[in-house]
């Protein structure tokens, strides 16, 4: 699927479509969790001299494993962010809004930097929750897709 050329409307949906509705079980809770915690402080009254940890909701480790299994990741995320003059998740959000079927590798970019960064640091799937970017690129990615993988009706189409 790699050398898939995206060129046409319906290449593009058929890449993206059985990833993106996959993940899209995620949106609800994506959209319910932006204001909630979704990691706790690990600390025990016996290890004084250690490290607290983060412990994460399990529905947020289950997206990050989820997604890692898709087609979706794209490692080379630094790239869409510069090509596009991302820089903070507001340029993140506006990029979001206005983006249509040709930036739907660039929207997998936004959610691989969120998912590949918070295996490093942890804070980053809090910060990518809590400031809405992974509910919003999900969200459009499953609007684009709705919007173009419809079927034609009548006409003979035979699919």
């Amino acid at each position: 699927m790699a050398d898939l050329r995206e060129n046409s409307t319906e290449e593009i949906v058929k890449r993206y479509r059985i990833d993106v509705m996959q993940m899209a079980r995620y949106l609800s809770w994506l959209e319910s969790h932006a204001a909630a915690p979704v990691a706790d402080t690990y600390q025990n009254e016996g290890m004084q001299h250690t490290i607290p940890f983060p412990v994460y909701d399990s529905t947020l480790l289950s997206f990050v494993r989820e997604f890692m299994k898709t087609g979706l990741v794209n490692r080379n995320y630094a790239y869409v962010y510069s090509r596009n003059r991302l820089r903070n998740a507001q340029d993140e959000h506006a990029f979001i809004a206005r983006a249509e079927l040709a930036q739907m590798g660039d929207l997998a970019g936004i959610l691989s930097k969120y998912v590949l960064e918070g295996n490093i640091r942890g804070s980053v799937w809090t910060e990518g929750v809590q400031n809405r970017v992974m509910f919003a690129a999900l969200s459009r990615m499953k609007e684009i897709i709705e919007f173009w993988g419809k079927e034609p009706k009548g006409h003979g189409y035979a699919g």
